[in-house]
């Protein structure tokens, strides 16, 4: 019989403008998104990804110490806490991206993973923290992760989670493979132009390289007063063969849901057997912590 999840992305727009009290962005973020999980569940979904950091605007687009007071701990905070009663409610397993305080002044970009039953299986945290591109100010605010890359075992299939920019690094891709990983969610907020011709190339390689399903989200709209640029959505899974089977507008508030058939894995892994035949103990300067180029 064959293995089918049913997974969800949700991507959304910011109601409140950047500039209003961070509780109040806060409060109507998880107001909306209550509605848009409920949505998903109505459309049958076993399993829901939020999109990165989801109960606020991209606030990395300025450095302001006031978007600390945003950060909670994982996982009794009141926002996972709440997601564990949506995710019990729901019989849907969740991904859920927020900031995460682990002690005062020790904050990561993180997402937790929980079952369909509200049991918290564990976190991922971002590894990759950009600080070179106006408006992407993120090592103000997040320590690199430090959790390595786990892999949950759901009712519904094997779940890793990378987290927007680390999406441009292969190795932690190649980590999730090696760890079991069947669906990969990469939940982001990034802006057209940039890398915008990146998001349908990177991933589905990754997917390629990987033999995995990826659900890749990004955001929607423009976040004032900033206006660093428009959030494109444009949403997708992608099978093992990086072929895309669904993806979302690039404007609108959005549920994408698709059919991912789990034992596709085995069968693309029949034919390309990537896994057999790398060579690991070839590959000397990849976990290189100092690479030294050729001279010129």
């Amino acid at each position: 019989m064959p293995r089918i999840t049913r997974a969800a992305l949700i991507q959304a727009s910011n109601p409140e403008p950047a500039d209003s009290p961070v509780e109040k962005i806060k409060r109507a973020m998880i107001e909306k998104h209550v509605g848009l999980i409920g949505q998903a569940a109505d459309k049958g979904a076993n399993v829901c990804c939020l999109q990165e950091i989801f109960y606020g605007p991209y606030f990395c687009a300025e450095q302001d110490t006031r978007w600390y007071e945003t950060a909670e701990s994982i996982p009794d905070g009141p926002t996972v806490r709440l997601m564990q009663d949506l995710a019990r409610k729901h019989e849907m397993v969740m991904v859920v991206p927020i900031y995460e305080m682990e002690m005062s002044g020790v904050l990561y970009n993180s997402a937790a993973v929980i079952d369909e039953r509200g049991q918290y299986l564990g976190t991922y945290r971002k590894h990759h923290i950009p600080h070179c591109h106006p408006g992407f100010w993120e090592k103000f605010y997040f320590k690199p992760g430090n959790l390595g890359y786990p892999v949950f075992q759901t009712t519904f299939g094997k779940i890793g989670v990378y987290i927007c920019y680390d999406r441009h690094f292969p190795e932690g891709a190649r980590e999730l493979g090696l760890n079991g990983a069947e669906i990969v969610f990469n939940p982001s907020a990034t802006v057209a132009g940039l890398s915008e011709y990146l998001w349908k190339l990177e991933q589905p390689a990754h997917a390629v390289a990987n033999q995995y399903f990826i659900g890749a989200i990004n955001r929607v709209g423009t976040e004032s007063p900033w206006n660093i640029g428009e959030f494109y959505g444009s949403s997708y899974f992608c099978d093992p063969r990086g072929q895309l089977i669904a993806e979302a507008s690039r404007t609108e508030d959005e549920v994408l849901v698709a059919d991912l058939d789990l034992d596709m894995i085995q069968e693309v892994r029949n034919t390309w057997q990537f896994y057999r035949d790398r060579r690991p103990e070839s590959y000397e300067k990849i976990a290189a912590t100092t690479v030294v180029m050729p001279a010129t």
